[in-house]
């Protein structure tokens, strides 16, 4: 049995001509609103236990209101929510937090509203206090706090106790580097006994790191449902999609699911990383010399071109990226029909592991601006070590010890 379940759901705003036929809609008669907006419609997914799903989309897709009929402060006006497990939701800072009291008594006040009794707050309320790490703040009122220590206390209440499902709308983004980890922490230990996560955030590697799989929205409804990877690399497209820019999704040999997007102005011919010896190679040794070489096209005359590449690791997360805008070497005032290629060289200093590259074709610092072609997974490459000492992570940076006695 699905932990939750959602069915055809969907929100309207709906404005009468007068109170009295609102009034009348309220009582099941047959009245016409004057205007009616749908921000979400046609939604539909369940989620087992122990999954973890990020939502995103761009502004004003309905992730907000979505999750707001989920955790039942929002009525859906179609359409059902079946939930299973006890929820707990950070949907947004502070909310229903009193500012004229101290974010002790709110603690006491919100986890209640959560129908925990007194006695069990009493035995967490501590461990509260310590983990928001406010110091003497927390016997303050919270008109005093900051959005920062705010969002502090608001995870740590919702936190206090573990849930079935845990619901966060882009809270996490607030604050400093140190809570933010410490906030994952929390997270990734709830997941290990088995609580269910619902992340909205625009955050890349937060959706990659945490999630097994991501739901894109777009104008209300869900367009993407599947592999956090997948999903992302088709939202990056979709937010750089203007008049004239075209998004597909192909399958590649190897089973995997690459998006390109672009105005086609110019276009990638080829992309191969060389190794020390100057030729293409699948595997590259660590700290080895290599060039990633990308050979493009240009079929009309372009004011300015722009270069650039990510590369990211066998999970899709970002391990490197830069362009030619950043490196100070973009080409101004391209003739149409032409053919050039760039080459980027570099010591492989990158940890043991199957890595990607994604190329953009663009102006300005980002692809955002005008987008010419933009395409995941063009090439793939391994890294591994034949000749270095033996080590872990994504990066290889050897240190010279010194030992001071």
């Amino acid at each position: 049995m699905s932990l939750l379940s959602v069915s055809g759901l969907g929100k309207s705003y709906r404005s009468y001509r007068s109170e009295w036929l609102r009034f009348a809609r309220w009582l099941y008669l047959p009245v016409k609103p004057s205007t009616e907006s749908w921000i979400i419609r046609h939604i539909n997914f369940s989620i087992e236990p122990g999954e973890a799903i990020g939502i995103v989309g761009q502004n004003g897709a309905g992730k907000s209101t979505l999750l707001k009929m989920i955790t039942g402060t929002l009525q859906p006006s179609e359409g059902t929510v079946t939930c299973n497990g006890r929820i707990a939701a950070i949907l947004e800072l502070g909310m229903g937090f009193n500012p004229e009291l101290t974010g002790r008594q709110n603690a006491y006040h919100a986890a209640g509203l959560m129908g925990f009794s007194n006695e069990q707050i009493d035995s967490v309320i501590d461990w509260i206090d310590n983990f928001a790490e406010i110091g003497t703040y927390f016997d303050a009122p919270v008109r005093t706090y900051s959005s920062g220590m705010q969002m502090r206390v608001a995870f740590a209440v919702a936190t206090a106790f573990r849930p079935e499902i845990l619901i966060i709308d882009e809270a996490l983004s607030v604050g400093d580097g140190y809570f933010q980890h410490k906030s994952f922490d929390r997270i990734r230990e709830f997941q290990q006994q088995g609580t269910t996560l619902l992340i909205v955030s625009h955050d890349r590697s937060a959706i990659q790191a945490l999630c097994s799989r991501a739901v894109l929205l777009d104008k209300g409804t869900i367009i993407k449902d599947g592999n956090p990877e997948e999903v992302m690399d088709f939202y990056n497209a979709l937010i750089a999609e203007k008049e004239g820019v075209c998004v597909t999704v192909q399958q590649l040999d190897d089973g995997r699911v690459q998006t390109r997007s672009g105005s086609g102005e110019a276009s990638i011919l080829a992309v191969n990383v060389h190794n020390s010896a100057d030729q293409p190679a699948e595997f590259i040794r660590v700290g080895e010399s290599a060039s990633l070489r990308i050979k493009v096209a240009v079929s009309v005359a372009l004011p300015e071109l722009v270069v650039g590449y990510m590369i990211k690791d066998r999970l899709g997360q970002s391990v490197y990226g830069t362009n030619t805008h950043h490196l100070g070497c973009k080409l101004e005032a391209l003739e149409a029909d032409t053919e050039i290629e760039y080459r980027f060289n570099f010591a492989m200093n990158l940890g043991v592991g199957s890595y990607s590259v994604a190329v953009a074709l663009h102006t300005a610092d980002t692809h955002l601006a005008k987008n010419y072609e933009w395409r995941d997974l063009a090439t793939v490459f391994n890294v591994v070590n034949m000749d270095r000492e033996e080590f872990v992570g994504l990066i290889w940076m050897p240190p010279k010890v010194e030992l001071v006695r």
